[in-house]
C-alpha cells in the first residue's frame, strides 16, 4: 500500500470540511481513481459541475498518473477567472513572482520592470469591484495553493517571454480578504516596443486565470459563493 497526502482547497474544502488527508491505496492506484473514491468517502464532492484537476507534487497530471509512495496529491477546481523560479535557468527578464496578503504597489511592480532597453511599460491591475451579476459584493476572498501557484505564475512569466520580445515581467496576487476597489492582482511588463508589452502583459493575465491554483470567494449582501468553482464537477472516469 502506498501511503498519500490529499490536499483539498476552495469549494472542495469546504464539501469535504476538511483541508489536508492522509490516506493508502493499492500500488498502481491512479490519481483518478482516487478523486472518484474520495467522492464516495464524501459524497457532497460528486455534486460539483466542472472538472477538477490533479496535481501530484505541485504539477497538474492526467487522471491517469499513477503517484508514488509519500507523494502530495492536490485535487484542483477552476481557479478564480472561469518551472520554478530561481537557479541558473531562470530567465533575465523573469522579475518578482509574489503572492501575499499586503496591498499590491502596483508603482513598486513597474519600477521593478524599468529598464533602459524598455521603450513601453504596460501594466494591468485587477481590483474589486462593488457590483457583480446583480449583487452588491462586500468583499473578496482568495485562497491559493501557494508552492504550486507560484510554480504556474513564473511558468506562464516565462512562457511569455518566449513569445514576445519582453524586456522584464512581474506578478504580484492578493490572497486572504480583498476590500471594495483594493487590487487583488497586478501585471507589469516592460518592452523595447510597445506591442510587445501589451501583449505579453494581456496573454499573462488570461493564462493566470486559466491555470494558476487561486481561488475567490466573493461575499455578497445575503450570502457568499466561490467562484469559478461553484459549477465545478469531477472528470469523467472510466
Amino acid at each position: 500500500m502506498n501511503r498519500f497526502t490529499i490536499k483539498l482547497f476552495a469549494t472542495l474544502r469546504e464539501r469535504a470540511h476538511t483541508a489536508e488527508l492522509t490516506r493508502e491505496f493499492p500500488e498502481g492506484t491512479t490519481v483518478g481513481e482516487i478523486w472518484r473514491h474520495l467522492v464516495g468517502e464524501f459524497p457532497a464532492l460528486g455534486g460539483i459541475h466542472n472538472s477538477v484537476g490533479f496535481a501530484v507534487n505541485q504539477e497538474y497530471v492526467e487522471g491517469s498518473f499513477k503517484p508514488r509512495m509519500g507523494d502530495e496529491i492536490a485535487f484542483i477546481p477552476p481557479v478564480s477567472g472561469g518551472a520554478d523560479r530561481g537557479g541558473t535557468d531562470t530567465p533575465a527578464y523573469l522579475g518578482k513572482i509574489t503572492i501575499g496578503r499586503h496591498p499590491i504597489d502596483l508603482a513598486a511592480l513597474e519600477r521593478e520592470v524599468a529598464d533602459p532597453a524598455a521603450g513601453a511599460i504596460v501594466s494591468f491591475a485587477g481590483t474589486t469591484r462593488r457590483d457583480n451579476a446583480g449583487r452588491v459584493v462586500i468583499r473578496l476572498e482568495y485562497e491559493a495553493y501557494e508552492p504550486m501557484a507560484l510554480s504556474e505564475m513564473s511558468k506562464l512569466a516565462v512562457e511569455a517571454g518566449a513569445r514576445w520580445k519582453i524586456v522584464r515581467i512581474a506578478i504580484a496576487h492578493r490572497i486572504g480578504v480583498v476590500e471594495i476597489g483594493e487590487t487583488s492582482v497586478a501585471i507589469a511588463v516592460s518592452a523595447a516596443h510597445r506591442a510587445e508589452a501589451f501583449e505579453a502583459c494581456r496573454f499573462a493575465i488570461d493564462r493566470l486565470k486559466e491555470i494558476v491554483p487561486i481561488w475567490k470567494k466573493e461575499h455578497f449582501e445575503g450570502g457568499e459563493i466561490w467562484i469559478g468553482c461553484q459549477t465545478s464537477h469531477p472528470p469523467a472516469l472510466e
